[in-house]
């Protein structure tokens, strides 16, 4: 057995107590989830293996099923497909901190226990692992491996590879990695092909979490140093290998005509390419011409400025190169301006309101977007997730504790960003902001608000891409309105990435990307830890004991109703702190292809999936 000797053996109090959220906060929850009847505490009750295992409820699929909804059994196989990439690689390791790694070496060679359905919102079903057992109260998670799985190399995939890998990517990987190995327990070997995982904490995901971790060869490492960033390839259990690599440049992986997996009901209609290249550009204007030469095969087009104009090139107007949207039912996720509130001038909700008011996004979306884009709303919207009119039900359960400490109107209609005339200049949301800063102290002196002590409003938007860039300078005019003055420092992606580590700005740009499963990556995203702990992305440093709640009761929650009730209050009580001033979003991805490749014509919840795609017959 192999055991987490920080946590075995410990209580469920005094793991929160010894947690990295305070003992305090973590009693306080544990408390108020209680006393709500909180799912996820009830004793266990031993359940059967099954086939697969779900969030919340059962799966979709019946054991035995012949593919995954949105992928084809009767896609060919064969040909090959180039992706493009910006910057470059140093390493053939993704699990580890040092280096920067294709993302195509997870998904193409390296297998786990279960794989995701991306038809449902967090459902795995068994790719390395037949079978999956868990009781009630998912303080543990049992998988049996297949007897079949095999690596790259032929020889079995067991269970003590499966053990070493869990400890050592739990110990010696990346923060997303180490950071949930805190709750691990003990492992333990239950059969000749089984093994047991124990849990210290009441998270119903961590079940999930840990048949998504990756599976390597444990012989393989043996006399090698796992932490250290190599280009050496990692030997896998996956339908592809490493075929040729020239980094920074490009990385090409070959199917493995023996792959063990090929016939499995998760995999048919997936993986169709025999050769998949990534090619990597130094910056994104030099992908998008190799999308024009057709170098590039398939590529997902996020710029609403060019999907606009910028396809009047001979290879689009003679069919050579063809586009579409498919529509997806991922949450909005945020994107925006992002406050720090450790600096004292944004520690107050009205001055970030105030200058919330005055970025006139409708004026932004038609000069630089076309007016493609719509407005986030909020952090879960375009997803049963985001918040809506009056809270009700378990929802108003959940934060009738924290009513009184609440912003005014949160429980009401909740806060949405404000919209403007799309003149530029709307007066109207103007003179509201104006009255905030008022009121916040923030007094007009000559060209400038000052404070009492005298220091000016004025501050620095720290970016690190010229569209970003772009989005302050436009609202740095309407601030000089408001006698604010904004600063653009835009510095390389190293120094961005250092500084947003530290905290070191006083307002940033920050993307969150968010599924309709939200997790305990949430904690790392808006816990109270983040406030000081440097390397969260917490970019904000909210410290709200309303947000940590909301993010133990979706941990908490038994079942999907209740889950979604504890997301809609996180929802409504991150949007109502006003720490981000929100960008727009699109409701379909946007993909352009090269003729001759082909898609299902079904498109699965979470929108494109480049995995079920293949090559057309010639």
């Amino acid at each position: 057995m192999i055991r987490n000797r920080r946590r075995g053996g410990k209580s469920l109090l005094t793991h929160w107590r010894t947690s990295r959220i305070s003992g305090v906060r973590w009693f306080r929850i544990a408390i108020f989830l209680a006393a709500l009847g909180g799912g996820g505490l009830a004793a266990p009750s031993q359940a059967g293996p099954a086939h697969g295992i779900a969030m919340h409820g059962a799966p979709a699929l019946a054991p035995g099923f012949s593919h995954l909804p949105y992928a084809d059994p009767a896609a060919v196989r064969g040909g090959k497909v180039v992706f493009g990439e910006t910057g470059g690689f140093d390493s053939l390791n993704p699990y580890i901190l040092t280096g920067r790694a294709p993302w195509g070496v997870r998904a193409h060679t390296i297998e786990t226990l279960m794989v995701r359905s991306y038809d449902e919102p967090f459902t795995l079903y068994g790719l390395l692992a037949e079978s999956v057992e868990t009781p009630e109260d998912r303080s543990w998670v049992e998988f049996t491996l297949r007897r079949q799985a095999r690596f790259a190399d032929g020889s079995p995939v067991t269970v003590a590879d499966v053990i070493w890998s869990l400890e050592t990517v739990g110990t010696q990987g990346s923060w997303t990695y180490t950071k949930i190995w805190t709750a691990v327990s003990g492992v333990e070997q239950t059969g000749p092909l089984s093994l047991r995982i124990s849990f210290s904490e009441p998270n119903r995901e961590l079940a999930l979490i840990m048949g998504l971790r990756p599976v390597l060869k444990k012989s393989e490492w043996e006399g090698r140093e796992f932490k250290r960033s190599t280009l050496e390839p990692i030997t896998g259990s996956g339908p592809y290998v490493v075929d040729r690599v020239e980094a920074p440049h490009f990385i090409v992986f070959r199917r493995n005509p023996d792959y063990w997996g090929r016939d499995l009901g998760v995999n048919r209609g997936r993986n169709n390419f025999d050769e998949i290249k990534y090619e990597y550009f130094r910056d994104s204007e030099a992908l998008w011409s190799s999308v024009k030469t057709g170098t590039v095969s398939i590529f997902n087009d996020s710029d609403a400025a060019r999907w606009a104009d910028r396809y009047d090139f001979p290879a689009f107007l003679d069919g050579r190169l063809l586009r579409g949207e498919i529509a997806h039912g991922r949450p909005t996720g945020m994107y925006g301006f992002v406050f720090n509130t450790r600096r004292a001038m944004f520690a107050d909700r009205r001055v970030r309101e105030a200058l919330a008011l005055s970025f006139d996004w409708e004026w932004v979306n038609q000069r630089l977007f076309r007016g493609q884009y719509k407005r986030i709303e909020s952090y879960f919207a375009n997803s049963p997730l985001g918040f809506s009119g009056p809270a009700a039900g378990r929802e108003a359960e959940l934060l009738a504790p924290f009513a009184k400490t609440l912003p005014e109107g949160t429980l009401e209609a909740g806060w949405r960003p404000p919209a403007s005339d799309g003149s530029g200049r709307d007066r109207k949301n103007l003179r509201a902001a104006a009255r905030l800063l008022e009121a916040a102290g923030w007094k007009i002196d000559g060209r400038l608000r000052v404070n009492p002590a005298g220091e000016t409003l004025s501050f620095e938007v720290l970016v690190a891409s010229t569209a970003d860039a772009t989005l302050a300078e436009l609202w740095r005019k309407s601030l000089e309105r408001l006698g604010v003055e904004l600063r653009v420092r835009r510095v390389d992606n190293a120094q961005f990435g250092a500084r947003r580590r530290n905290y070191d700005y006083d307002m940033t740009v920050n993307r969150w990307f968010l599924s309709l499963s939200p997790g305990v990556e949430q904690q790392k995203y808006f816990g109270a830890d983040g406030r000081t702990e440097p390397g969260t992305r917490n970019y904000m440093g909210v410290v709200d004991p309303a947000v940590d709640a909301m993010i133990a009761a979706l941990l908490a929650a038994a079942n999907r109703p209740d889950f979604e009730s504890a997301v809609r209050a996180l929802d409504r009580t991150l949007s109502a702190g006003i720490y981000v001033i929100p960008f727009g979003y699109l409701p379909a991805d946007r993909i352009a292809w090269q003729k001759g490749y082909a898609r299902p014509e079904r498109d699965a919840l979470y929108g494109w999936r480049p995995e079920v795609w293949w090559k057309a017959a010639e």
